[in-house]
């Protein structure tokens, strides 16, 4: 197998070679992994002062690291705007992406006669497709998909094995929805009366905008009246779960097991990162980021970073957290004040009772 040179492959990525440029490369690895023919990447100074010890053949940086940055080190380097991005692109020429199966609208596969079906796209066997059904050109649905009846799917959209789409979904153009999640599911909504508890009908809808793209067994409820909304380039991680009513903004990223209860609404570019959970009727602002297992009771103001249960400013929790890690040294000071307080109160008294005595 021919493999390609360093030179070559920083000619693709407009990279500049401080090395051998005849080293062939076999692939792309990570920068502790990489072996003597692999090429990696390191995009910040933390990972550069690994580069020396990693066993990489080759090794992408930021082009403004040439020179007193990269001093001493003798890994093969290219220098480029954005390693990152150069990395990538380079490892889908490794290891390009196949093209899903051509096979049309599989006979195995039930499509009811009022539904509409795109140019190109590929109906695997086992989907289920209802009445007055819509979808666009170019779309993937493999084994396993539901698709409810009055839903829509746009164009160029991917839905992996065992993706349930209830009635009256709204699935925008170039969509990722992954392998078993759904999307339409009533909300819970109940009241309880007379002892029991009575379900609420759920009759809104789900409406999932452009470009979004949903991790495996994620779940987005329907709305009660009107619809449970993706806003445009959002993505959900797997397991994450949006209660009826909610309304998300553009663009925003849930981390895996973010829990949204009914009603919350986002802003743009907001930020969760793993477990948070978020009781109803809460705004977060636009640009919020929430960390790892923030609960979230009251509203959140545009751009602030929020941590901890209950949520708090970043700064004020660290320094609870800070303070809270100190508690058994401060209750061994306490016990000696209040022992120095008692000593200071006995000492008191026994001058009290002599100046009375004389």
């Amino acid at each position: 197998m021919n493999f390609p040179t360093l030179g070559q492959l920083a000619q693709r990525v407009g990279g500049e070679v401080q090395g051998l440029t005849s080293l062939p490369i076999h692939g792309v690895a990570a920068l502790h992994k990489a072996g003597a023919n692999d090429i990696t990447f390191a995009a910040d100074e933390k990972h550069l002062r690994l580069v020396s010890t990693s066993a990489a053949g080759a090794c992408l940086l930021p082009r403004n690291y040439r020179g007193d940055k990269t001093a001493g080190i003798t890994t093969n380097l290219v220098f480029v705007d954005d390693p990152q991005d150069a990395c990538l692109t380079l490892a889908r020429e490794f290891r390009p992406q196949q093209p899903p199966q051509t096979v049309g609208l599989s006979a195995a596969a039930h499509i009811a006669p009022t539904a509409r079906i795109g140019q190109n796209t590929q109906i695997y066997p086992g989907v289920f497709i209802d009445e007055h059904v819509e979808i666009g050109d170019g779309c993937v649905l493999y084994p396993g998909v539901f698709v409810g009846h009055h839903s829509r799917i746009g164009n160029h959209c991917t839905l992996y094995p065992h993706v349930v789409l209830y009635p009256d979904v709204h699935v925008g153009n170039r969509v990722i929805l992954h392998a078993s999640a759904v999307l339409g599911a009533d909300g819970f909504g109940y009241r309880f009366r007379n002892g029991r508890f009575d379900k609420i009908p759920q009759l809104g809808w789900v409406e999932v905008e452009d470009d979004c793209e949903i991790g495996a067994s994620t779940t987005i409820d329907r709305g009660m009246l009107g619809p449970t909304i993706i806003g445009e380039g959002t993505k959900l991680d797997n397991l994450v779960m949006i209660g009826h009513n909610c309304e998300l903004g553009k663009h925003n990223a849930f981390a895996s097991q973010v829990g949204l209860a009914g009603s919350v609404t986002t802003g743009d570019y907001v930020r969760c990162a793993g477990q948070v959970g978020v009781a109803d009727h809460v705004h977060l602002g636009r640009g919020c980021t929430l960390g790892a297992k923030a609960g979230i009771h009251k509203s959140i103001p545009d751009g602030d970073t929020q941590i901890g249960y209950p949520a708090r400013p970043e700064q004020e929790q660290l320094k609870i957290v800070m303070a809270t890690a100190r508690l058994p040294e401060m209750r061994k000071t306490l016990r000696d004040l209040e022992s120095r307080v008692e000593e200071i109160d006995s000492l008191i008294e026994q001058l009290t009772t002599q100046g009375s005595s004389s």
